[in-house]
């Protein structure tokens, strides 16, 4: 079997915090945000969710974990997190590359 070595991932990652009390929930994705600014990974906030350049798949699931915990230690009894990963293995790719390549 022939496996081809991970060169990195970009993973989206959308927080929808339940209960709040408020339709606004910023300040709990600023808590997220905290959480991704503390690992030192690469990442940019867009509208919807966040993109974020892991070194691998199994580097998403701390990455969720510290974030999930960080939200409940904030006061949320509720997270519905939506995930999107690109894992390409035959070239590697930043945020930025892929970005421009559609910007032109």
């Amino acid at each position: 079997m022939y496996y081809l070595v991970s060169m990195g991932v970009i993973v989206e990652i959308a927080i929808d915090p339940i209960g709040t009390n408020s339709p606004s929930v910023s300040n709990y994705i600023k808590v997220a945000i905290d959480v991704i600014k503390r690992t030192g990974y690469k990442y940019e906030v867009g509208p919807m969710g966040t993109s974020v350049e892991l070194p691998n798949v199994e580097a998403l699931g701390k990455l969720l974990q510290d974030i999930h915990d960080a939200l409940y230690r904030a006061g949320i009894k509720r997270i519905v997190t939506t995930v999107r990963i690109d894992d390409r293995r035959d070239k590697a790719e930043t945020i930025e590359y892929k970005v421009n390549r559609v910007r032109g």
